[in-house]
């Protein structure tokens, strides 16, 4: 299947050091099966960064990666992908997934977020806010041996600059 990694510099092999640890699903390299997306996440570290282009990065991930491999999937907003979510953002999380899948925290949801974990809102009330959020997804592979052995790049779009 093709996915999609947003950058601010091209590369072929993605490297898990230069991952951060307290990200939506931990530390781990981020894909997404939406061009729009990854060139949002491309134009976004750009800005951040500040450097002069963005990438969206192309590549082939082995479905193979998701039956062979221990993996976590939240095929919706719910409490337990909330809980996850938090867990990981506070840099808690000591599970062992290989690959972790599902919605993302965008500026829109992780206002939310942020009000759930001040306890301002409860969890229900969180649900109830993020069910009408736009799609999105992200894949996150955990492991370097795994984007070792199940992905493969294929080319690179200048998307800025």
């Amino acid at each position: 299947m093709i996915v999609y990694h947003g950058s601010n510099t091209s590369f072929e092999n993605p490297n898990l050091k230069y991952s951060r640890k307290e990200l939506d699903f931990s530390k781990g390299f981020y894909l997404t099966e939406i061009y729009e997306q990854a060139k949002k996440w491309s134009e976004r570290k750009k800005n951040i960064e500040k450097t002069a282009k963005s990438y969206v990065l192309k590549l082939d991930l082995d479905d193979k990666i998701f039956s062979e491999l221990k993996v976590l999937r939240f095929n919706s907003y719910s409490k337990e992908w909330l809980d996850f979510i938090s867990i990981c953002r506070s840099g808690k999380d000591n599970t062992d997934f290989d690959v972790v899948v599902g919605g993302i925290a965008n500026d829109k949801v992780f206002d939310t977020i942020e009000l759930y974990f001040d306890n301002l809102i409860s969890a229900d009330e969180a649900i109830g806010r993020l069910k009408y959020e736009t799609v999105n997804s992200q894949i996150c592979i955990r492991k370097q041996e795994a984007i070792d052995k199940y992905l493969k790049y294929v080319g690179a779009d200048v998307v800025n600059g």
